[in-house]
């Protein structure tokens, strides 16, 4: 495995590995009558922790699945996922295209 630290990466170079980034989606699963409520309530929350904690984010938002099952979800950079993923415990997540 080589390591390759930024700061001997000219500018130019680290802006272009940084586009090529992947983007994960966190998913929050919320079931039930009240799952679509549950999971639009969820989409503010979301938003006012990447706020307060100054982080990036790509897309928040929410999806109902069907009548029982919807979905809360952000889209981060890979490099970001950690920070996202330990404070805010998703259910599962995946690669976003």
């Amino acid at each position: 495995m080589i390591f390759i630290y930024a700061n001997h990466i000219p500018k130019f170079y680290r802006l272009a590995i940084f586009a090529f980034m992947r983007k994960l989606k966190l998913i929050w699963d919320f079931r039930g009558a009240t799952g679509l409520g549950t999971a639009k309530h969820h989409c503010i929350h979301l938003k006012e922790f990447a706020e307060l904690e100054k982080l990036n984010y790509h897309l928040i938002d929410h999806q109902e699945v069907n009548d029982m099952w919807s979905t809360a979800f952000i889209v981060v950079d890979e490099a970001d996922m950690k920070i996202y993923r330990d404070a805010l415990k998703p259910h599962r997540g995946e690669v976003f295209e």
